[in-house]
C-alpha cells in the first residue's frame, strides 16, 4: 500500500484499502476553529448528540486572535461556555494556529489522522500525517462519535532529481509546482514527495510546501518523515514513535519524476495561486503593502529569513510590512533572539500569533486598489481583501517591502521607489442639494421611542464602523437599540423619531447621523442631544430640533405630524394639538439649505 493507504486502513477495521473505497476512520486528533466552531457546537446540541472523547477534542481560536471582531467574539465565547462544560481543551487567542499547534504540541504524529475545520488540515502531511479541512457536520459527527467516512484517494508519487539552486526557497518550491501542475491535474491526488533533496527538506519548508496542496487541487502532500522530523515529533510527543512508510511494492496511479535544477524565484500573479512567474518576469512592479506570515510561511525559519533582509534596511516609504508569527512559541523565539526588535526598527508592524491575513478578521487586510505582497497560500479575488495580492517567499516579499517593488534579495536597491503625487477622487460625488429641495416644514409618521441616553453604539455599532458608503449604512440603524433591532426593515422614507434625552451620547462617528439620511428618515427631535452628535447632525444638514415638553401632543406610534423648522412649531395631525420646538439656529438654517457644512 501506499503511505495514505496505510495510514487509513490502520485506522479503520480493514487490513488493506484501495482507490476508490468509502471506509470509517478513526480520529485522532478532532479540531474545530473560531470559525466554524460555533456551528460544531451548534449541530451536537441540535442533535442532542455527546462526545466520544474529550482527550481528542480541541478548540482552536486562530482566525481572529485579536478578538477585535464582534461575531468572531461571540463564536469564540460560545465555544469557550462549551468547552467549559464539557471538559474541553481551548487553545485560545494566545496560541496560534491549530493546524501548527497540533504539530508543536505533540498531539498530531507520524501516521496519526486529524481534521479541522480548517481546509489547509492536510498541512499534517509535513509530518507523514492524515490531515483534512471539513465542514460542521464532518467535525460534529467526529467529536460525537469518533470516525468519518473518507474515500480512499488516488495516490500520486513525485521523484525529484537534481540538486535545489539555492536561492529557491521552499515557497519557490511549490510555486514551481503550482505551475507546473495548476490547480486540477493533481485534483483528488494523495501525493508522496521523494528524492534527495525532499529528504533534506526542514520540517518548516516540510510545511509550506504542505500547506498548499489544497491549492494544486491534492488530497493532501504527504512527506515520509526524515530522522530529523521524527526526532522532533518523538519530543513533541514525549515518545518513541514508528515511522510511517509506504511498502516498497506500492502501487500508485501515476509517478512523475521532476528535475529540481530547473526550478527558479517564483511568484504568483493576483487572483490565482497557479499563475506562477519567474520573478525575471514581473520585477519591478510597485507594492503599496507587504504580508509575512500564515500557516504557509509564519514558521520560526521563515521569521529568521525575513529577518536576515531587514536587517539594517528600512520598510520603503509608504509601504507598510506586517508581520504575524504562526504560533505563540515561535513569536516568543523570535524575541528572544532580537528578531522582533530587527522587525520594529526595519518600520514593520508585528502581530500576535495567529492566521492573519488569510482570515478577514486579522492583520493583512488590504483595501481596494493596494497592491500587496504576501507570504499567504492564496490570493484569491477578495481572499485577503479587495486589492491584489501576489504570492512569494518570506525572504523575497520582505526585499519587496524594502524595495517598493517586487524583487528579490539579491536585487534590492540602493534607493527604494517612492510614490508619485497623484489625484484622489472620490469614488461616488455626493448630490448637491439645491435651496428649493430642502423644505422648512416637513409631515410625515413618527416613532416614538421613549428612552433617554440612546447612545451612538444603539443607533450605528461599532462594528459597522469600517463602512464608508451612506446608502449601506441604513440597514444597521437601531440594530443595537433593544425592541428596535428590526428598526431598518420596518422603518419608511419620510418617517421622523421622538425620542429623551441625551440622544446620541457616546463616540463621534458620523455614521450615527449618516444612517437615519441613509434610511430616507426626516428628522429626529428629542428633549437633548449629545454635544458631538448634534454637531455632526446640523453639520451634515440632517434636521434635529429640541422640546421642552410635547406630552400634550398625545403622540403615538404611526401617528403623522407636521413640524415647522424656522416656527419651531409641531402638531399631531390627528388631533390638532401643537407644542413648541426650538427653531433652527441661522447658522443650523444655513447649511441646512446649503445641504452640507462643506458646501459653499
Amino acid at each position: 500500500m501506499t503511505l495514505i493507504e496505510k495510514i487509513l486502513a490502520a485506522h479503520s477495521d480493514r487490513d488493506t484499502v484501495l482507490p476508490g473505497e468509502i471506509v470509517d476512520i478513526t480520529i485522532d486528533v478532532r479540531v474545530a476553529r473560531d470559525f466554524g466552531g460555533a456551528n460544531v457546537v451548534k449541530n451536537l446540541l441540535d442533535n442532542g448528540l455527546e462526545l466520544d472523547d474529550v482527550s481528542r477534542t480541541f478548540f482552536t481560536f486562530d482566525c481572529n486572535p485579536t478578538g477585535s471582531d464582534q461575531k468572531y467574539a461571540a463564536n469564540q465565547q460560545f465555544c469557550r461556555l462549551y468547552a467549559r462544560a464539557k471538559g474541553i481543551k481551548v487553545y485560545d487567542i494566545d496560541a496560534g494556529i491549530g493546524t501548527h499547534l497540533v504539530i508543536e504540541k505533540g498531539l498530531a504524529i507520524p501516521g496519526s489522522t486529524v481534521i479541522s475545520t480548517d481546509s489547509h488540515a492536510n498541512i499534517l502531511g509535513a509530518v507523514g500525517a492524515f490531515g483534512q479541512g471539513m465542514g460542521d457536520r464532518d467535525i460534529a459527527a467526529a467529536w460525537a462519535h469518533g470516525k468519518v467516512w473518507f474515500k480512499v484517494p488516488r495516490s500520486l508519487k513525485l521523484m525529484f532529481t537534481g540538486k535545489r539552486p539555492s536561492d529557491v526557497a521552499a515557497k519557490d518550491i511549490v510555486l514551481n509546482l503550482l505551475a507546473r501542475f495548476g490547480a486540477n491535474e493533481l485534483l483528488g491526488y494523495s501525493v508522496e514527495m521523494y528524492g534527495d533533496e525532499v529528504d533534506r527538506l526542514t520540517l518548516d519548508e516540510r510545511i509550506t510546501i504542505a500547506s498548499m496542496a489544497t491549492e494544486m487541487g491534492a488530497i493532501i502532500v504527504l512527506f515520509p518523515p526524515n530522522d530529523v522530523v521524527m526526532a522532533y515529533c518523538e519530543e513533541r510527543a514525549g515518545r518513541k514513535l514508528e515511522r510511517p512508510q509506504a511498502d516498497a511494492d506500492a502501487s500508485y496511479e501515476r509517478e512523475i519524476e521532476i528535475d529540481m535544477t530547473s526550478f527558479v524565484p517564483m511568484t504568483s500573479r493576483p487572483g490565482h495561486p497557479e499563475d506562477a512567474v519567474s520573478f525575471a518576469d514581473v520585477r519591478g512592479a510597485k507594492i503599496d503593502s507587504a504580508f509575512i506570515g500564515s500557516c504557509t510561511n509564519g514558521r520560526m525559519e521563515d521569521m529568521r529569513a525575513a529577518a536576515d533582509v531587514l536587517r539594517g534596511r528600512k520598510v520603503a516609504p509608504g509601504v507598510v510590512l506586517k508581520i504575524v508569527p504562526a504560533t505563540d512559541e515561535i513569536w516568543n523565539q523570535c524575541l528572544a533572539e532580537g528578531i522582533i526588535k530587527l522587525f520594529k526598527d526595519a518600520g514593520a508592524l508585528v502581530g500576535n500569533a495567529g492566521c492573519a491575513g488569510c482570515a478577514a478578521g486579522q492583520i493583512g487586510q488590504n483595501g481596494p486598489n493596494e497592491v500587496t505582497m504576501s507570504t499567504g497560500n492564496r490570493n484569491f479575488a477578495g481572499k485577503q481583501g479587495k486589492g491584489k495580492v501576489w504570492l512569494a517567499s518570506p525572504a523575497e516579499v520582505a526585499a519587496s517591502a524594502v524595495a517598493g517593488y517586487l524583487t528579490t534579495p539579491d536585487a534590492i536597491p540602493d534607493r527604494p521607489a517612492v510614490f508619485e503625487a497623484g489625484e484622489v477622487k472620490a469614488e461616488k460625488a455626493a448630490p448637491v442639494a439645491s435651496e428649493a429641495a430642502k423644505p422648512t416644514a416637513i409631515e410625515g409618521r413618527v416613532w416614538v421611542i421613549r428612552q433617554d441616553n440612546i447612545d451612538t453604539d444603539m443607533i450605528y455599532h461599532n462594528r459597522y464602523l469600517t463602512i464608508t458608503d451612506i446608502d449601506e449604512m441604513g440597514q444597521y440603524t437601531f440594530d443595537n437599540l433593544a425592541g428596535y433591532e428590526d428598526f431598518a426593515t420596518r422603518a419608511k422614507p419620510g418617517d421622523i423619531i421622538i425620542t429623551g434625552k441625551n440622544f446620541g451620547a457616546g463616540s463621534s462617528r458620523q455614521q450615527a447621523v449618516d444612517c437615519f439620511k441613509s434610511l430616507g428618515v426626516q428628522a429626529v427631535i428629542a428633549e437633548s442631544f449629545g454635544a458631538i452628535y448634534e454637531r455632526n447632525a446640523i453639520n451634515a444638514a440632517f434636521p434635529i430640533v429640541t422640546y421642552d415638553n410635547i406630552d400634550e401632543l398625545g403622540l403615538s406610534d404611526g401617528d403623522r405630524v407636521k413640524v415647522d423648522f424656522v416656527a419651531g412649531r409641531i402638531e399631531n395631525l390627528a388631533n390638532g394639538r401643537t407644542a413648541r420646538l426650538t427653531p433652527f439656529s441661522p447658522v443650523q438654517l444655513d447649511i441646512y439649505r446649503r445641504g452640507d457644512l462643506l458646501r459653499a
